[in-house]
C-alpha cells in the first residue's frame, strides 16, 4: 500500500518560528496512508549570526543555516521508513511539486534513479518560466537510498559508464533516468503579502534580504507577469517574461475543474 510522508517543521528556513499548516483531519479519507512527522527543534550545526561580522559573512552564515534546516526536513523522512522493504520505491518531492506519475516507469526501475523534469510555473497555474528546467521529484528503491538529502542533490545528468569519477562520487551517477514530461512545480501561488513572507523565510532568504526586494516589487512582478528574483537568477538581473501554458498542459484535475480554479489562471 502506498504511504504519504508529510514532514513539517515548527521553524522556517530562516529560523523564524511558524505555525503548523498541515491538518491530517482535513484528509480523513487518506488518514491510514499518511505519516505525519513534526520537527520540533532546530538541527545541529546552526551557526549563531554574529551581528558585528561583515554583511557578506552574515549572508553566508544565514545560507548555511538554511541548508541545515532544509536537509533536516528531507532526512527526517528516514525515521518514517521502518516498515518499508528494500524493494519498495521512495519518491521525494517538495510540497509545491506535482509529479506526473503516469510517466514514471516504476515497474522497470531496477537500480535506476529517476529524476523528473518539471514545468516551472509562477504566480498562476498557467504562467510558465521556460528558461530554467526544474529537476524536482526523485525516486529510487529503498535499498539504494543513501539519504533523502543525497537523493535531492543528485546531479540531473546521466554520466557515461566510463567516467571513473562516478565510482567515487555521491552526486554523479551513470544510472540516472530523466523523465522529460515529469510534472509541474507551482511556485509562489500566493498573495503578494504571502510571497513576501515566503521569500524572507525560504532557503535563499539571505539573498532577498540583501537585494532589498519588497512588496511593491513583488506586486509589479505579478501584474507584469515577469520574474525578477527566480531560480539561478539574482534580483538585479533583467526581468523575464513568463509564457503561458494551454489548459491541456496543466494537471488533469485542474483541466477538469477550471471554474473552481479560475482565480489562479491567467486569462
Amino acid at each position: 500500500m502506498d504511504k504519504f510522508i508529510v514532514i513539517e517543521a515548527k521553524h522556517s528556513h530562516s529560523g523564524k518560528k511558524k505555525k503548523l499548516n498541515f491538518n491530517i483531519e482535513d484528509h480523513k479519507q487518506f488518514k491510514d496512508k499518511i505519516i505525519y512527522k513534526v520537527i520540533e527543534n532546530e538541527p545541529d550545526g546552526i551557526i549563531e549570526i554574529n551581528q558585528s561580522d561583515t554583511p557578506i559573512n552574515q549572508s553566508n552564515q544565514k545560507r548555511h543555516n538554511s541548508l541545515k534546516r532544509i536537509e533536516q526536513s528531507y532526512d527526517t523522512a528516514t525515521k518514517c521508513l521502518k516498515d518499508a522493504s528494500p524493494e519498495d520505491i521512495f519518491t521525494l518531492n517538495d510540497s509545491d511539486e506535482i509529479p506526473k506519475y503516469e510517466n514514471f516507469d516504476f515497474k522497470n526501475i531496477r537500480n535506476n534513479i529517476l529524476i523528473a523534469k518539471l514545468k516551472l510555473c509562477y504566480f498562476k497555474f498557467n504562467l510558465y518560466y521556460d528558461l530554467h528546467p526544474w529537476y524536482g521529484t526523485r525516486a529510487c528503491k529503498i535499498k539504494n537510498l543513501l539519504s533523502p538529502t543525497w537523493l535531492k542533490y543528485l546531479k540531473p545528468k546521466k554520466y557515461p559508464f566510463w567516467r571513473l569519477d562516478t565510482f567515487f562520487s555521491k552526486t554523479k551517477y551513470s544510472n540516472i533516468k530523466i523523465i522529460d514530461d515529469g510534472g509541474w512545480h507551482f511556485s509562489n501561488l500566493k498573495s503578494p503579502e504571502e510571497i513576501e513572507d515566503k521569500m524572507l523565510n525560504f532557503g535563499h532568504h539571505n539573498e532577498v534580504e540583501d537585494s532589498g526586494l519588497g512588496l511593491k516589487d513583488i506586486k509589479s512582478m505579478i501584474n507584469e507577469k515577469k520574474v525578477i528574483f527566480a531560480h539561478n537568477r539574482k534580483p538585479d538581473d533583467p526581468s523575464v517574461n513568463l509564457s503561458k501554458l494551454s489548459n491541456q498542459q496543466l494537471p488533469l484535475y485542474i483541466t477538469n475543474n477550471l471554474d473552481k480554479y479560475q482565480s489562479w489562471l491567467d486569462e
